[in-house]
This record gives structure tokens, C-alpha cells and sequence, in this order.
């Protein structure tokens, strides 16, 4: 299976590529008053509006470094009773893709407290790999404003 990795501070993340729609350089980003903190704001992909969130502020509390190895990545995020939509995560060194056996991941044994987005975890030369769920990112109440913000957008 195919990831792409990414890092929030020292650690190595890795989302299923099979989730990902495309992997951007850094855009224009409107931003949303009175959106939730971890909310970056919106980009235009294709003529269309694509919320953004910045991962580092998500998880770390900080918002991402601007370096040229850090990326928009478009992920298609499930929507119940519209398949999936289009949320654009702001991640740091997220320039690498991997191959990797699911089955290598294993449970942390910390899960109790964890955010629901962070999965099982493989190891390698470099350290462990943590796998993101894309689809539990959001809370709900975070998804719900984010994706009825678009709605009204002219």
C-alpha cells in the first residue's frame, strides 16, 4: 500500500495515498473569520472552494512552518449521504511516498486519550511511522461548520 509521509515536529505521519486527490505547493489562502483555530481558511482547487486545516495546529498546537517542503494535500474526506469532499491538509515535509504492508502497523497500546486520527504505528531505519486516519480528522461540530461555510460561499 502507498503512503505519503508527512512530519508534525520530529515525527513521521503517513496517510493512505489511496485517499489523497492531489499533493499541492503552497496557494493563496482565503481565510474564514470566526472559523475554528485549526481552520487555515480556503483555497480554489479546480474553480472550487476547499477548506483547509493546518495539521500542525491540530495536533502540535503551532501552525505549520512555510518551507518549500510543506504541502497542501487533498484529501477526500467521507461525507455521509454525499460520498466524499475535498479538505485540504497543511503539512510539513510532505514530500515523500512509501510502500508499506498494512499489516506492519501495530497498535501503539496508548490509545485511550489519543485523538481518533492517530492509527497503529510501523518501524523502520528512520523510527516509527504513525498512520493518520484521514477520515477522523474532524470532530464533527468542526465538520459541520467547515463544509456549511461552503455552502454559502457565493
Amino acid at each position: 500500500m502507498l503512503f505519503l509521509t508527512f512530519r508534525l515536529g520530529q515525527d513521521r505521519y503517513a496517510l493512505d495515498a489511496g485517499q489523497i486527490e492531489a499533493v499541492l505547493p503552497l496557494l493563496a489562502v482565503k481565510e474564514l473569520p470566526g472559523a475554528p483555530a485549526v481552520v487555515a481558511g480556503v483555497i480554489a482547487y479546480r474553480g472550487r472552494p476547499v477548506p483547509l486545516i493546518d495539521l500542525s495546529l491540530l495536533a502540535l498546537g503551532r501552525s505549520s512552518e512555510t518551507r518549500l517542503s510543506t504541502r497542501i494535500v487533498l484529501l477526500r474526506y467521507p461525507v455521509a449521504g454525499e460520498g466524499h469532499r475535498l479538505l485540504g491538509l497543511l503539512a510539513e515535509k510532505a514530500v515523500e511516498a512509501v510502500e508499506r504492508d498494512p499489516a506492519e502497523f501495530v497498535a501503539t497500546g496508548v490509545e485511550a486519550g489519543t485523538p481518533a486520527y492517530l492509527g497503529p504505528v510501523a518501524s523502520d531505519g528512520e523510527g516509527l511511522l504513525q498512520w493518520v486516519r484521514g477520515e477522523a480528522l474532524l470532530p464533527p461540530a468542526i465538520r459541520d461548520i467547515l463544509f456549511a461555510r461552503l455552502a454559502d460561499l457565493p
